[in-house]
């Protein structure tokens, strides 16, 4: 747990007027997205609507804050800090037989009950996998990062190792690469190998761009195969680590987190999140 730094009342400073700036002012919908409550779009929204106040007042879009204005979402109070801290990445090895979900009627084991506990804010999942799939899990206390790596718009590769049985042909082979009609659309690897294999089982390994659910298995089972494993491995250029276990995590080190947010940065331009 990090240790909350108090100041004694001789130590805090008046609070400025909300909207005005300061040195360490930000604008109210980026605090939002970094606070993990959605992607700063959202936020907007939410920020419209009405639900949003600062010191006692409605927000309004734009409207800048600093660590000592009282902002309520809802009943919710929210309590942040406008620092130069990097958002909290952590990557988990998810194991079969888990769901990406924090509530299941049936019961069953969630991801996030394997997660460490946060104190405001929440864990959200960049990316799903479904009950029977395995592999690279990435979760966030920042919303703007979560919604970067996620839109269809970024196109953001996710790389999994698939094992079948049998073994596809050389036109079935090109096909998956030009594209192929499932029920929701096209889609297409963008990169297909044969990883071989022993007896009737093959593995391949596949990238797409894309997040449609259960998309590897529905383009293999369109030929007729059946995915007997699907293990995502990386997730842009965020691999799983070979050492670490099935329901194990990490936390991704300072110098980690600021290589993806350099590389999405001199990717696709984005505003380096914080927390």
């Amino acid at each position: 747990m990090v240790p909350v730094v108090r100041r004694s009342p001789a130590q805090r400073k008046a609070p400025a007027p909300a909207g005005t700036t300061t040195d360490q002012s930000q604008k109210l919908q980026k605090v939002l997205a970094q606070a993990g409550l959605g992607s700063r779009r959202e936020m907007e929204e939410l920020i419209k609507s009405g639900k949003v106040l600062v010191n006692g007042g409605p927000a309004t879009l734009g409207m800048r804050v600093n660590p000592d204005d009282l902002v309520k979402v809802g009943r919710r109070h929210l309590r942040f800090s406008l620092s130069s801290r990097l958002p909290r990445v952590i990557i988990y090895h998810k194991p079969e037989g888990e769901i990406v979900s924090r509530s299941d009627p049936e019961g069953r084991a969630s991801v996030y009950d394997r997660l460490p506990a946060i104190r405001s804010g929440k864990w959200l999942a960049i990316g799903r996998l479904d009950f029977n799939t395995c592999g690279l899990l990435i979760f966030t206390t920042s919303g703007e990062l979560a919604n970067r790596l996620t839109h269809p718009r970024f196109e953001v590769e996710r790389e999994y190792a698939v094992r079948i049985l049998g073994d596809l042909t050389d036109v079935q082979h090109k096909q998956m690469l030009a594209g192929i009609e499932l029920t929701d659309g096209m889609a297409r690897f963008d990169v297909l190998h044969d990883e071989g294999g022993q007896g009737r089982n093959r593995w391949y390994r596949v990238v797409v761009r894309e997040g449609r659910n259960r998309l590897v298995r529905r383009m293999f089972e369109h030929f007729g195969y059946t995915v007997s494993r699907l293990m995502r491995v990386r997730f842009g250029i965020v691999n799983l680590p070979p050492r670490l276990k099935r329901g194990q995590y990490l936390e991704l080190t300072e110098a980690q987190t600021r290589s993806v947010l350099d590389w999405l940065a001199s990717d696709g331009g984005v505003t380096e999140p914080q927390p």
